[in-house]
């Protein structure tokens, strides 16, 4: 009986493909380090920046990490931590050292709450149903990068901001199952067609900070409506 085996010179060309995937999803990681040296330098726009195209690579690495194969290759090479430590970074801490810098909340509060987004979204990325067979995501799945964007765009009072990010915290608990975009199937053209619209009006938004348009802003809110709406939707489907 004869085996097929992979040519050697296909073998190397599907680890190297691996690797680069490996490496094209913690580049996060380096993003976040310039998001944080934006922040420091008091560069809110750059800080978005940051957090715009480390969300452009989350967005991406997925699809590409299946297509390569990345499981089958590098076997030994935990693909999705390295993803939930660069999203926890960037999407978590990241967008709580703009809140931070540039003093979104009361004074008084500001450090804790934004170490108890820091905790609750802990809890978020370790959960046993943090991301479920049928591809949703349970509880909010830690958007702060999206949230603290609006937030510092809108301009709300530091007391409204507080609530928000206390109220989003607390749906980290409350095990509702959210949309995945690139994998939930139901929908899923829509979703990303409207996703990839929505994603050029944050980078518009970014690009005119410090003067953000306030229309496009408002505009842009139709996506987050959709998506929550729909992600309700499902979960009642889901639980009927």
């Amino acid at each position: 009986m004869r085996f097929y085996t992979m040519p050697a010179r296909t073998a190397k060309r599907g680890s190297i493909a691996a690797w680069l995937v490996h490496l094209y999803t913690a580049s996060g990681a380096v993003l976040a380090l310039a998001g944080v040296n934006a922040v420091l330098a008091g560069n809110a726009r750059g800080a978005f920046a940051a957090m715009f195209a480390a969300t452009l690579v989350d967005a991406t690495d997925g699809v590409l990490a299946r297509r390569a194969r990345v499981k089958d290759i590098l076997p030994d090479v935990d693909g999705a931590r390295i993803d939930d430590l660069v999203d926890y970074v960037t999407f978590v801490f990241l967008p709580m050292t703009v809140v931070l810098k540039f003093q979104m909340l009361p004074a008084s509060l500001a450090l804790v709450i934004c170490g108890l987004v820091l905790v609750c979204s802990l809890y978020g990325f370790v959960a046993p149903d943090a991301k479920t067979a049928d591809h949703f995501f349970t509880g909010f799945p830690s958007y702060w990068n999206i949230v603290v964007l609006y937030l510092y765009v809108m301009g709300p009072s530091q007391t409204v901001a507080a609530a928000v990010l206390v109220c989003l915290c607390a749906l980290i608990f409350v095990r509702i199952g959210y949309v995945y975009p690139s994998r939930t199937p139901v929908l899923m053209r829509t979703t990303l067609a409207l996703g990839t619209l929505w994603a050029f009006a944050i980078g518009a938004i970014i690009w005119k900070l410090p003067q953000a348009s306030t229309a496009l802003t408002i505009l842009s809110l139709a996506f987050p409506v959709y998506y929550i709406v729909l992600s309700l939707v499902l979960q009642l489907r889901r639980t009927a």
